[in-house]
């Protein structure tokens, strides 16, 4: 992916060309070979007393206890079925790895009990499934994050420093804001605004108002229905509910940018130069992250899109050159 151009019929310059790139692999491009991808739910109950569900997909043949594991973090709202979330699948059904993706709180079509939701910057509840799983798999573990999952996905790993290759051999973040203000601002400008921002806010806002209803008095209603940007969401949900002061503080706390020269195992970072949600002027540069961490930032690729091949095209150049990586950076797996 580092070196990702975008087929012909997929080209465009300047922001035509990352909105095409995100819009058309999201909705219409391939995403497995043969039959979608079959999971098996478990529900797992927090530290706290709430839920969350985590879909498997198993490695079907030979001595499949110490097959490696794949875990996938979604991004906002995503789940397994995201397009990304099935290549992934596809990926480790004909590679012969287990997979998992555990669901953020909320996000596998239940809501979650307790009075909080999930974040960019959750590194308590990454370490606490990561865990969860190594106590599970006797294999190795391999960890990718998309999008938000990916800037959560790094700052466990950040956190964890050298201890976090107890756990898992290498992670990946996909199109991640590492820099959550960057991010948050892009996203609320224009036509990401009409378009992104919409998209977002009408699955976040009925959701956070079902939350209400299950914990009265736990912010103003009336404020989140006004919310009209990702900044103002925040600022009236996710950064109360989650220990945060105000949108400031949780964009600031929770971006992994500020502290890639902590992360100790093999890290890959990937991110379209032209991804509409996060801006090319905010990616840092080889010499800001440590001898653990690589980039790749292609010209082409959107956000989460990658598209190869003829019209409509696929998604499954993604995961091979990111688990390429990831497998020669880990003695194989």
């Amino acid at each position: 992916m580092q070196n990702y151009r975008a087929p012909r019929w997929l080209a465009g310059h300047g922001p035509v060309g990352g909105n095409l790139q995100t819009i058309w692999p999201a909705l219409f491009a391939r995403s497995h070979q043969g039959p979608a991808p079959v999971y098996r739910r478990e529900r797992w109950t927090t530290p706290d007393q709430d839920f969350i569900d985590v879909d498997f997909s198993e490695a079907a043949e030979g001595d499949t206890a110490s097959r490696p594991l794949l875990v996938l973090f979604h991004g906002l709202e995503g789940s397994s079925a995201s397009h990304y979330a099935r290549a992934f699948a596809n990926w480790s059904r004909e590679n012969g790895w287990h997979y998992a993706v555990p669901h953020f709180r909320g996000c596998s079509g239940e809501l979650n009990l307790a009075p909080r939701a999930y974040h960019s910057g959750d590194f308590e509840e990454i370490g606490w499934v990561l865990a969860r799983m190594r106590t599970l798999h006797q294999g190795p573990i391999i960890a990718v994050g998309v999008s938000l999952g990916g800037n959560a996905l790094l700052r466990w790993a950040e956190e964890a420093g050298d201890t976090a290759s107890q756990t898992v051999r290498a992670v990946c973040a996909i199109s991640s804001p590492i820099d959550l203000a960057a991010g948050g601002h892009a996203i609320g400008r224009g036509f990401n605004r009409l378009v992104y921002t919409r998209m977002f806010l009408r699955s976040m806002v009925p959701k956070a108002l079902r939350k209400l209803a299950q914990h009265p008095g736990l912010f103003d209603g009336r404020k989140l229905q006004a919310a009209r940007d990702l900044y103002d969401f925040d600022n009236i949900f996710t950064a109360p509910l989650h220990g945060f002061r105000n949108t400031e503080d949780y964009w600031a706390r929770g971006s992994a940018k500020p502290h890639l020269k902590r992360i100790r195992i093999p890290a890959l970072v990937l991110n379209a130069l032209n991804d509409p949600f996060v801006p090319a002027a905010s990616l840092p540069r080889q010499h800001e992250v440590g001898a653990f961490v690589t980039l790749w930032q292609p010209e082409h690729g959107g956000h989460v899109g990658f598209a190869r091949g003829r019209w409509p095209g696929h998604v499954l150049t993604l995961p091979e050159q990111v688990m390429g990586w990831m497998t020669a950076h880990t003695g194989g797996t």
